[in-house]
Formats: C-alpha cells, sequence, structure tokens
C-alpha cells in the first residue's frame, strides 16, 4: 500500500493491500477500495462508498458525498462503483438519496473531467461520460453508450445501449438504443453506425434496425402504431427486439425524430 504522508486516510476504511493514495486525499470511514486502485491527489472519497479494483481517480474528484436532493435526511445510502474505471478530475458521485438505495457504475467505463453522477443513477458497462458531462437524479445509462461533452440530462430519463449524443445536448426524453441524437432538446438522427459496427453487430441486424428505425421513428405513426407494425413486419433479432422492449418500458417517452422535428 502507497499512501502519502499527507493524504488523510481513516483506519476504519478497509483498501486492498496494493492501492495507491496521493497527497492530501481524504479517505472516510466507511470506504472499500479494491486491489489496484490508484487515487490522485485532492480527491475526496466519503459516504458508504465502494470502489472496483484497477481504478483510476484523478485529481480533486469527489466521490460519495451527500445527494444534492432536499429530501435526504441523512439516510443510510451507498455509492457502489465496479472494476476498471477511470474516474478525470473533479469529477463528482453522489450517494442514493432513499434508505438503503444506492447509486451504481459498472465495469470499464470513462468518466471525463467534471461530470456529474447524481443520486440514484446507474451507469452500465463500457460507458464514456465526456467532459461535463451531467446526469441527474434517477438516470440510467445502459451499456456502451456515449454521452457528449456538456450534456444535461433530466431525472429519470433512461439512455439506451450503443447509442451516442452529441456534445451540448439537452435530454429529457429517453434515448432509444443504437441511436444517434443530438440537440437541444435531443432529436433522434438515426443509428449510431460506427458503434454497431465496431461492436461486431452483424450486418443483417443494422439492416434490420434501419427499418425498425425507419417504422418508428419516421413514418409519422402513432408509436402504438409503429411498434405493431414494426414488430408485424420485420424478422425479430436481439437487437430490434431489444429496441422494441425500451420503447415500451419508456417512462418518459421517447426522444422525437429530427425528421419528424422539420415537419412541425
Amino acid at each position: 500500500m502507497k499512501i502519502d504522508s499527507t493524504a488523510i486516510v481513516s483506519k476504519k476504511a478497509k483498501l486492498a493491500d496494493d492501492i495507491q493514495v496521493g497527497h492530501y486525499t481524504i479517505i472516510a470511514d466507511n470506504v472499500k477500495i479494491g486491489a489496484g486502485t490508484k487515487i490522485g491527489a485532492y480527491c475526496v472519497i466519503e459516504g458508504n462508498t465502494t470502489l472496483g479494483k484497477n481504478c483510476e481517480i484523478f485529481t480533486g474528484a469527489v466521490i460519495g458525498s451527500r445527494p444534492q436532493d432536499l429530501k435526504y435526511k441523512g439516510q443510510r445510502s451507498y455509492l457502489e462503483i465496479g472494476d476498471n474505471n477511470i474516474i478525470r478530475e473533479y469529477a463528482t458521485f453522489n450517494l442514493g438519496t432513499e434508505e438503503g438505495s444506492r447509486t451504481i457504475a459498472g465495469n470499464n467505463n470513462v468518466f471525463m473531467a467534471y461530470s456529474h453522477i447524481a443520486h440514484d443513477c446507474i451507469v452500465g458497462n463500457d460507458c464514456i461520460i465526456a467532459n461535463s458531462g451531467t446526469l441527474a437524479g434517477h438516470v440510467t445509462i445502459e451499456d456502451k453508450a456515449v454521452v457528449g461533452g456538456l450534456v444535461a440530462i433530466h431525472q429519470f430519463v433512461s439512455v439506451g445501449r450503443l447509442s451516442i449524443i452529441g456534445g451540448c445536448s439537452k435530454v429529457v426524453q429517453d434515448i432509444p438504443p443504437y441511436s444517434t441524437c443530438d440537440g437541444h432538446p435531443a432529436h433522434i438522427y438515426g443509428l449510431n453506425l460506427i458503434g454497431l459496427r465496431r461492436n461486431g453487430i452483424p450486418k443483417e441486424s443494422i439492416e434490420k434496425l434501419h427499418r425498425a428505425f425507419n417504422i418508428l421513428f419516421n413514418l409519422g405513426l402513432s408509436m402504438k402504431h409503429a411498434l405493431e407494425k414494426a414488430e408485424k413486419e420485420i424478422e425479430p433479432c436481439s437487437e430490434v427486439s431489444s429496441l422494441i422492449q425500451f420503447i415500451k418500458e419508456s417512462k418518459r417517452g421517447i426522444a422525437v425524430s429530427c425528421l419528424r422535428k422539420a415537419d412541425k
């Protein structure tokens, strides 16, 4: 264990033997940190926080602070961060709000400088939250999604798997899986073709997704009728099925196509 002499580390914290802690960093009582994790200078890690293995935390990050939620009155809540995460300078992660609630980040994510993960958010695996990307409370980010710089995401919004949101977007409705979205508010511009190809999605599945996107977002149908048409006319595959299921489970409604926007 390599802990700088200026760091303040609670004896109650549960730390793996080989972690590194930079100068003037503070680690509080109820923190657990896994093997191989490196923590830079001037960081604060507090609350009921668990950090996994082989994470790298850069200067000034604040991990496990109390939620920015007026409902919070000191309830025992948690922050759980998985393995192999990169958390860059001055990023902030909050605990959950309600008793026993959790803010969760999975594995292999990159949280760039000044990104903010609010109370009760769930971030999957292999995601990128770019500089100053801001997640309000109860936001869900599915696996392999990319959130551009200066993006603000409204409370309770879900961002689907393998989607990408352009920088400076305002996201107030759910972003469907496999999509490219941008704008203020964010609109759907089509498939995230680069992401799909990089992740080895079969050509046949991409073609089916093209057809599904056209039916669901571009024909001017009500979402109920668009779903019925897509399920009837497109031969099932796992990607189309997950897209349809995401839409059916949406609580805030799905972002509108840029083509539909142009018609108004």
